[in-house]
């Protein structure tokens, strides 16, 4: 008789430039080819490092998944690129994850969203991405090694 059992992949980096990324702005991350892994599911890992001062404004910082069915064509205004991107309010990305930041001091906050594939409906589309959206009244940390992101693809196998 044979057993599934879940896996997970390779822990993988995301491209998404977040050093200085300023208040109330937003990047997207280079989206992920899942055409040929065909991963089910994703967990996605982020550490993102605030500059000494007080967070205000939601102290929060968003993270919304985008997708693409064709890999051309991909959620609301999201191009699959790692570039600034203008959110619409209210926007058809999917929450999939809010990083609370309420400490003062130039503090790392990190944060494992467990489902990428719950903001899909429960599968991966073949091509996804993430959006950061920072509303902490903070610039983020301007060094780029300070900042975190990571995903690690879950499937199944039977033995």
């Amino acid at each position: 008789m044979a057993n599934v059992k879940l896996e997970w992949g390779t822990t993988t980096d995301i491209t998404c430039t977040l050093a200085s990324l300023a208040s109330g702005s937003s990047r997207e991350s280079t989206a992920i080819d899942n055409t040929s892994d065909k991963f089910e599911d994703a967990q996605v890992y982020l550490a993102i490092k605030l500059p000494a001062g007080s967070p205000g404004a939601d102290k929060c910082i968003y993270v919304y998944a985008y997708g693409s069915a064709d890999g051309t064509n991909y959620t609301d205004n999201a191009t699959g690129s790692n570039a600034a991107v203008t959110l619409r309010i209210p926007t058809n990305l999917r929450l999939i994850g809010a990083i609370a930041t309420p400490d003062s001091g130039g503090l790392t906050y990190k944060y494992v969203i467990g489902s990428v594939a719950a903001a899909f409906g429960g599968l991966l589309p073949p091509k996804w991405g993430i959006v950061v959206y920072n509303m902490t009244n903070l610039t983020f940390d301007s060094t780029e090694g300070n900042h975190t992101k990571k995903y690690r693809g879950i499937y199944h196998t039977v033995t």
